[in-house]
């Protein structure tokens, strides 16, 4: 460890907060231009960008030999983007959750970790499986610009669009006014810039100071990069979630899942020749675990609609208990085992079982607000 791997995880932090505000502000505006839902935009254009750090750091380490990198950089940011930056985010700003996500994305979600669990199995994602999740990340992209302008109730401004004349402002009253779509545009490509610059300035460093400590690649990948990468995804869901755009740090949250499972796996099995290796400690933790948290979110957004800041909370817990185990399995520590069983024996029950009664509460308000509503019919 020296102070430039230092120098460089700060500088990647300064650019990626720079960076998810130009971001977020571009994606923004262009999306209430084009009467395209904030939803759609995190979900795809937004979910696009900010895996590129994913992209770029799964490719080069395909590239150098280094296969465990790679799939270990995609689980591990895919349940930090859950359980980290989904989880700060409500406890920023309880986020709220539309069906169209409910619907479809979230299941789409589960949907492609569940293949990508099933196309692991035999130990590589071969040519032919790197080709379907990429086959399957584009058929969604498609379907969800497709649902966005047919469906009023996924646009914020369905079927509003706008030219560089009107310049509406942000908010009523403000008198600020958007800037022209030129400038809007610029704002997204130097933003993108700016989270891919700073992602690979913070893993540099980062994975500098983890090999001085000589940790696995897989380990590096599960939690250092995954950590650098996802920062795009945390700085932008984060701003955004101040901002107000809840619907695009959700999206953001999910397309991005989506697109590491597509993208980020399916071009390095397409490049390797030979497929994409899986270590076996993935296959049998990490990945199943990746799909536990996802199915983890379904009963949290299919309920009541949001995600609370309790939930969030619950997430971040989660995730510092995966964490430790990590770090207490890589150096091999005594306790590893009294922690073991402490997860297994009681943080776990108690997760699942704070899940069934959310779902089974949930459920019992909607049923009883459909009562009170067919009450109210028929007694008009």
């Amino acid at each position: 460890m020296n102070l430039l791997d230092v120098g460089r995880i700060v500088l990647g932090l300064v650019l990626l907060v720079g960076g998810g505000e130009l971001l977020v502000r571009g994606a923004s505006d262009l999306a209430k231009r084009a009467g395209i839902s904030s939803l759609v935009v995190g979900l795809t254009v937004v979910a696009l960008a900010t895996s590129a750090p994913e992209l770029a750091v799964s490719v080069g380490a395909t590239l150098n030999g280094q296969p465990d990198l790679a799939v270990g950089n995609v689980v591990g940011s895919n349940i930090v983007n859950i359980l980290v930056i989904l989880g700060l985010s409500a406890l920023v700003l309880p986020l709220a959750v539309r069906q169209q996500l409910v619907r479809l994305d979230v299941p789409v979600m589960v949907g492609m970790t569940v293949v990508l669990l099933l196309v692991s199995l035999d130990g590589r994602i071969s040519l032919a499986d790197g080709t379907l999740l990429l086959a399957l990340m584009a058929v969604h992209t498609v379907v969800t610009v497709w649902v966005s302008r047919r469906s009023p109730e996924a646009d914020d401004h369905p079927g509003q669009t706008m030219d560089d004349s009107e310049q509406p402002s942000d908010e009523a009253g403000t008198g600020r006014r958007r800037p022209g779509v030129l400038l809007s545009a610029a704002f997204l490509a130097i933003g993108v810039g700016l989270l891919v610059l700073g992602a690979g300035q913070l893993v540099d460093g980062a994975v500098s100071i983890a090999e001085a400590l000589g940790v696995s690649e897989l380990v590096i990948g599960l939690t250092v990069v995954a950590l650098g990468t996802s920062l795009p995804e945390l700085a932008t869901s984060l701003i955004a979630a101040v901002r107000g755009e809840r619907d695009m740090a959700v999206g953001n949250i999910v397309g991005s899942n989506i697109a590491n499972i597509g993208l980020v796996l399916g071009v390095p099995a397409l490049i390797s020749g030979n497929g994409l290796p899986v270590p076996p400690a993935a296959l049998a933790l990490d990945i199943p675990l990746m799909l536990a948290v996802a199915v983890a979110l379904s009963p949290v957004v299919l309920t009541g609609f949001t995600v609370a800041r309790w939930e969030g909370a619950m997430f971040l817990l989660l995730y510092g208990a995966y964490t430790a185990y990590l770090v207490l399995d890589a150096i091999g520590h005594d306790s590893l085992e009294g922690f073991t069983l402490v997860l297994v024996l009681f943080l776990l029950p108690l997760v699942v079982i704070t899940l069934v009664a959310t779902v089974g509460y949930e459920l019992g308000v909607h049923a009883g607000r459909r009562q009170a509503k067919r009450g109210d019919e028929l007694g008009g």
